[in-house]
């Protein structure tokens, strides 16, 4: 019994070794007794697919990233960042934490990374998620009165940077005077898609997602707060507003 004690410590220091060595094979010494040329395999399988995966989940970050510091970037996160969740599915979202807890330094001059990577992780997110509409809803009712369902796969982003307009040709340093609105959603044929949207728009979004209130009522909560003097205009287009999120199926329906 013993000995079979002492093997499975040496069995376990031997794979905390092996993994520390893998996730940092310049840092942490390799185990001994294994050749060089198969653990060679292990760190490049281990390297080459998180990478592959990550350049996959975010390509636009990717290709306004120099090639060098993108291969610092995996790496210091494979050494560094203790992920919470087993599935490989959700690498994109540790990658996304990764990058707001540790903000690391080969992003320094690059301003717009963390709301870019949020952007194209939240693309990824919806396009995998497992929410659907749902089912016990009307589909025909009165925009205005109605009371209305927002889909659970349309999601409200506010960006300080324009975020669906960088690529490697456009690269801003600073960021606008006016924050950028998106409304990304997946359709009812699957697709992953964005509109450019407005704060006036996502306010009502929220007012109605609660669903404490008609859009007739909520629209005219808004032109209240925002101090707009003609009610019946807010209204009047804000039914043009509902009428595309509708066809869109952003809003998805009416409450029985």
């Amino acid at each position: 019994m013993m000995g079979s004690s002492k093997n499975k410590t040496s069995f376990q220091e031997t794979q905390l070794t092996w993994t520390a060595h893998l996730r940092a094979p310049l840092l942490s010494p390799a185990p001994t007794g294994v050749e060089d040329r198969r653990l060679g395999i292990y760190r490049d399988l281990v390297f080459n697919n998180i990478e592959s995966f990550l350049s996959g989940s975010f390509p636009i970050l990717h290709s306004v990233v120099s090639e060098e510091n993108w291969l610092l970037l995996v790496r210091e996160f494979i050494k560094s960042h203790e992920c919470d969740s087993p599935y490989f599915l959700e690498i994109s979202q540790e990658f996304l934490s990764f990058l707001n807890e540790q903000q690391p330094t080969v992003l320094a001059n690059t301003a717009f990374a963390l709301e870019l990577a949020h952007y194209e992780w939240a693309e990824l997110a919806l396009d995998v998620s497992p929410e659907s509409f749902p089912d016990d809803i009307k589909l025909k009712g009165d925009l205005l009165d109605d009371r209305l369902i927002i889909s659970p796969l349309a999601w409200r982003l506010s960006y300080q940077f324009p975020v669906h307009k960088i690529g490697p040709e456009f690269k801003p340093d600073q960021p606008p005077d006016q924050a950028t609105y998106l409304i990304v959603y997946r359709d009812r044929d699957e697709q992953v898609k964005f509109i450019e949207s407005n704060s006036v728009t996502i306010c009502l979004l929220q007012l109605l997602e609660e669903g404490s209130c008609s859009a007739r009522e909520a629209l005219c909560q808004i032109a209240v707060e925002i101090g707009h003097p003609d009610v019946d205009f807010i209204v009047a287009s804000g039914l043009d507003t509902l009428k595309q999120l509708q066809s869109l199926s952003i809003i998805c329906g009416f409450h029985k």
